[in-house]
C-alpha cells in the first residue's frame, strides 16, 4: 500500500478532484475552515500562510534581477549538479510539457527550464527565476514548502495557496549538503495533471538523492568559506561564526538569531513578535529596533527583512543535534549535545524549540535502552533529576548493579509526588526552565 498522505484528494477523477480541492480552499480562505481531503501536509502549509498573513491573491515579485542573479547562482553549490538535474529531469519534461526548477535554501528560483510553451505560461505566472517562491511569499508550493520544511512534497491544483497557481501541479525535494546536512535548495518539476501521481514525487526524490551523491563525491569547492555557524545549546548566550568573525551575542540576539536559524524560509514581525514575548501585545517599534541594533551587531546585508531572514542559512549546532536523532545516530547526537538551547531565556518560541530538542534526545536515550547514554544522560546538570531516564538506566543495568538507581528512583518519586512504580510523562522530573505566558 502507497503512502495514504500520496493519495489524490477527491479521488482518481481530475474533475471531481478540482471541484472539491476549490471548494476545501474557498472554505479556508474565507473563514479558517478546513474541509475534507485536505491532506494534513497540505491543512497545515495552509494555516502557516495564514498566520504569516499571506494572501491568496498573492503575486511572486522578482527579488534577484538577471545580473545578480547570474553572479549568485554561478557561486550557489546546486550550479555543480545542474547537469545532473538537466540530465534525469530534462527529457522528462521536455516530454511531458513540464518544467525543471532549482531553488535556493530561501525559495528563490535560480533556474526554471523546459518546453517552451510551457515556459512562456511560467512566465505569465512569475514562475520565473530570480523570482521568490518562499511559502512565507507565494503560500503553499512544492519548491517553497519543501525547503520550509525540508521534506519532499507534492502539491496538487488547488492546494496551491495562491488563487492563480491553481492550474499547476509539482513535485520538489529538498537537497542537503551530504558533509553538513543543511538545506542548499530544491529540485522541482511543474506542469500540469499529468503530474498528479505519486510517482513524480517519488521521481523526484531520487533526483534528490543522486545529486547529493554526487555532491558527496565532489571535491569541496577551493577557497569555499567556512559555513557560517551559531553555537546555542548549554548557553545563555549564543556564539556566532559570520564571515570568519567570532561575535558573543546578548540574550535577545542569541533569540532571534536561534529562531531565524530554525526558519531559514524566514519569519514576518508577528511571527517573530509573537516567538520572542511573553506579553501577548507588543508594539511592532519594539521588534524593528531590536533588528536594527542586531543589524548594527552583524554587518551591513547580514539581516533582511520581509519577511525577517538571515543573508545566508546559519549552520546551527541544534539542527545537527536533531538530524542526528533523525537518523538514529544517538551516541553522535549526544556528543554534540552540551546542555538545553538558551536555558535562561523565557521567549516562548525558543522554550518550545527547547523542549522539543530536549524531549527528542531524552526518548532517543530511553529507547536506545544504552547503559553508557542512559548514564550520560542522568550525570548530566540537566538530566540528574529526571525519575524516567533513571528507571531506564536501572532497567538496563545487570541485577547486582541495580540498588543504586533504584534508589535515585524512588528519592525522585518520592520529592515529585509520585507513586512507586509510576511513569511520567516527557519531560516530568527534569530540569525546569523559565516558561512563556502562552501555550
Amino acid at each position: 500500500m502507497g503512502d495514504p498522505s500520496l493519495a489524490l484528494p477527491g479521488g482518481a477523477d481530475p474533475v471531481e478532484r478540482t471541484r472539491v480541492l476549490r471548494r476545501a480552499h474557498e472554505a479556508f480562505t474565507r473563514d479558517g475552515r478546513m474541509e475534507p481531503p485536505v491532506r494534513a501536509v497540505i491543512a497545515k502549509s495552509w494555516r502557516r500562510c495564514a498566520r504569516a498573513r499571506v494572501s491568496p491573491e498573492c503575486a511572486p515579485r522578482l527579488e534577484r534581477p538577471e545580473p545578480e542573479l547570474l553572479a549568485y547562482r554561478e557561486r550557489h553549490p546546486l550550479a555543480r549538479v545542474m547537469p545532473l538535474f538537466r540530465d534525469l529531469v530534462g527529457a522528462f519534461a521536455a516530454h511531458g510539457a513540464h518544467l525543471l526548477a532549482v531553488c535556493d535554501a530561501r525559495g528563490g528560483l535560480l533556474w526554471v527550464e523546459g518546453e517552451p510553451a510551457t515556459l512562456r505560461r511560467a512566465e505569465g505566472l512569475g514562475f520565473v527565476p530570480g523570482s521568490r517562491w518562499a511559502e512565507t511569499a507565494m503560500g503553499t508550493n512544492a519548491p517553497g514548502t519543501a525547503v520550509a520544511l525540508g521534506e519532499p512534497v507534492q502539491v496538487f491544483g488547488a492546494e496551491h495557496f495562491s488563487r492563480r497557481v491553481h492550474p499547476w501541479t509539482c513535485a520538489a525535494a529538498p537537497v542537503r549538503d551530504p558533509r553538513t546536512g543543511r538545506v542548499l535548495g530544491a529540485v522541482d518539476i511543474t506542469g500540469g495533471d499529468g503530474l498528479a501521481h505519486p510517482h513524480s514525487l517519488a521521481f523526484v526524490q531520487a533526483v534528490a538523492r543522486a545529486a547529493e551523491a554526487q555532491l558527496a563525491l565532489l571535491e569541496p569547492v577551493p577557497g569555499a568559506a567556512a559555513p557560517d555557524t551559531l553555537t546555542a545549546l548549554g548557553r545563555d548566550e549564543a556564539l556566532l561564526v559570520l564571515g570568519g568573525r567570532r561575535i558573543a551575542l546578548g540574550r535577545r540576539h542569541s533569540e532571534i538569531l536561534a529562531l531565524l536559524a530554525q526558519h531559514p524560509e524566514g519569519l514576518t514581525g508577528d511571527e517573530l513578535a509573537y516567538a520572542l514575548y511573553e506579553e501577548e501585545s507588543v508594539a511592532a517599534v519594539t521588534l524593528r529596533a531590536e533588528m536594527s541594533r542586531l543589524r548594527a551587531v552583524l554587518g551591513a546585508g547580514s539581516l533582511l527583512s520581509r519577511p525577517y531572514r538571515t543573508a545566508v542559512p546559519l549552520e546551527a549546532d541544534f539542527a545537527a543535534v536533531t538530524r542526528h536523532l533523525a537518523a538514529g545516530a544517538v551516541s553522535a547526537a549526544l556528543t554534540r549535545y552540551p546542555g538545553p538551547l538558551l536555558p535562561a531565556s523565557s521567549a516562548p518560541g525558543i522554550v518550545r524549540l527547547r523542549r522539543r530538542i530536549e524531549d527528542q534526545a531524552r526518548a532517543a536515550v530511553i529507547a536506545r535502552a544504552d547503559v553508557g547514554l542512559l548514564s550520560d544522560w542522568v550525570c548530566s546538570p540537566w538530566g540528574a533529576e529526571d525519575p524516567a531516564v533513571w528507571r531506564a538506566l536501572a532497567a538496563a543495568l545487570p541485577p547486582r548493579d541495580r540498588p543504586a538507581a533504584l534508589a535515585r528512583v524512588r528519592s525522585l518519586d518520592a520529592e515529585l509526588g509520585a507513586g512507586p512504580g509510576a511513569g511520567p510523562g516527557p519531560g516530568a522530573g527534569r530540569a525546569t526552565f523559565p516558561q512563556p505566558a502562552r501555550s
